[in-house]
């Protein structure tokens, strides 16, 4: 049975020289954006190829269409299948330790079809606390496979959907940022502070534990039900600052039994980008 949602490290210490697997760090800080990169080089889980949240799982930025917009579609299946990710092969992705940015490629390859993709629990911190082998320089990725995927286009949202539906009972529309900025009393990164009227909070490292492993299943399906109430699983959509967060709150979901969410992709830098979009703020 392939491994969807998360993996422990000594399941994936097991099989770091199996050939249908590929190992991918995605590690990364958003106010140093070579910081992961450089984290690799440093030490890294032997064999794992590195992916560049701004150069790898992000397309070009035109100013309205957020942060870090999704790639074209064909070039990433490139990168993937350069990478050595094809029909078949279990992918494994980590990142510092709570799973956020390892679940944007996590979000990206199922978004994609492709379903044997799992998040390391815990992370590079847990796998360097348990005296696992980690080395430095750069990789060269297994054999290149052909990756054709298919793209399951109902896990995506955009723009005009997310307005047409905000304000539906049927839909629960959550955002994964910090309370701080859903209520819009600060913000970092985008120009305007706030909400897309209509969402609730759920932020998304309430899913992990200090150690930045998830939550138990059980205790996600507790929290996430209770803000749910009789909203189907398959109803919700998540959103965050850029379609990063929001993936790991859809990775916790899936964790929880709780399949189906959907992400709004371009998010709250998207959203504000346009003034005629509404803004709410507080609670």
């Amino acid at each position: 049975m392939p491994y969807t949602t998360l993996i422990s490290a000594s399941d994936l210490a097991a099989h770091l020289t199996d050939p249908d697997w590929v190992i991918v760090d995605c590690r990364f800080d958003l106010a140093d954006t070579s910081w992961g990169e450089a984290r690799y080089r440093e030490a890294h889980i032997p064999g794992a190829v590195y992916a560049h949240l701004d150069r790898d799982l992000s397309g070009p930025k035109t100013g309205r269409n957020g942060r870090h917009p999704l790639p074209d579609m064909e070039q990433f299946e490139a990168r993937l299948g350069h990478w050595g990710i094809g029909p078949g092969v279990q992918v494994a992705a980590y990142d510092q330790n709570n799973g956020m940015w390892a679940s944007r490629l996590w979000w990206m390859l199922r978004y994609l079809g492709h379903e044997a993709v799992a998040v390391l629990d815990g992370g590079f911190a847990k796998w360097e606390r348990e005296g696992r082998p980690t080395r430095g320089g750069d990789e060269t990725p297994r054999a290149p496979r052909r990756f054709v995927g298919s793209l399951r286009g109902a896990m995506r949202l955009d723009a005009g959907t997310v307005e047409h539906l905000r304000a539906d009972p049927a839909y629960r529309l959550i955002d994964s940022r910090a309370p701080e900025r859903y209520r819009g009393e600060v913000e970092p990164l985008d120009p305007v502070a706030g909400h897309i009227p209509g969402a609730v909070n759920h932020y998304n490292l309430s899913n992990v534990n200090a150690d930045g492993t998830f939550l138990a299943p059980e205790a996600l399906r507790a929290k996430f039900l209770a803000m749910l109430g009789d909203v189907p699983p398959e109803n919700v959509v998540t959103y965050c600052g850029s379609g990063v967060a929001a993936a790991h709150n859809v990775l916790a979901m899936e964790i929880a039994g709780l399949r189906g969410a959907k992400v709004y992709a371009g998010s709250w830098s998207e959203w504000c980008a346009d003034p005629a979009r509404p803004v709410a703020r507080g609670d």
